[in-house]
């Protein structure tokens, strides 16, 4: 059994990143000036400083690098397709967006109607996400 197909994984895990990253920007001016007030009645804010928006690239390149890898190590369990990338794609949002939303609402930082929203488009970018980079994604060839 061959390993991980690393230059399939990088170009995968980049748009996937990207796919990310698009789409969370799209999503955010649904609930960005709710983020700003429900920040504000704790006495934070949070400016979109160069460094902050470099973040986000960041965390989202992260995001998608790690989201085609997981799909790249459950192919030969699930098969290749839309399939897998979508079981891959829930599996990482129930151990990264759905834990950091519980966090936050034990930390009663935002509405529960903002953090279903967050849920919700969450889940949706990442398999988005999973399926795009998944589609990019190829074994090895012998």
């Amino acid at each position: 059994m061959a390993g991980i197909n690393i230059t399939r994984w990088l170009a995968g895990g980049v748009v996937a990143g990207a796919v990310i990253w698009v789409l969370e920007g799209a999503s955010s001016m649904l609930y960005f000036d709710d983020m700003q007030a429900a920040l504000q009645t704790h006495g934070l804010a949070m400016e979109m400083t160069p460094a902050v928006w470099a973040l986000t690239v960041a965390v989202s390149l992260i995001l998608g690098l790690a989201l085609v890898f997981f799909y790249a190590a459950a192919r030969p369990r699930f098969g290749p397709g839309p399939k897998t990338a979508a079981i891959v794609a829930v599996a990482l949002w129930f151990g990264s967006t759905l834990l950091s939303l519980l966090g936050y609402h034990m930390l009663n930082l935002y509405p529960v109607t903002m953090l279903g929203t967050w849920a919700l488009v969450g889940l949706i970018e990442l398999i988005v996400a999973a399926m795009v980079g998944g589609s990019i994604y190829r074994e090895h060839t012998a």
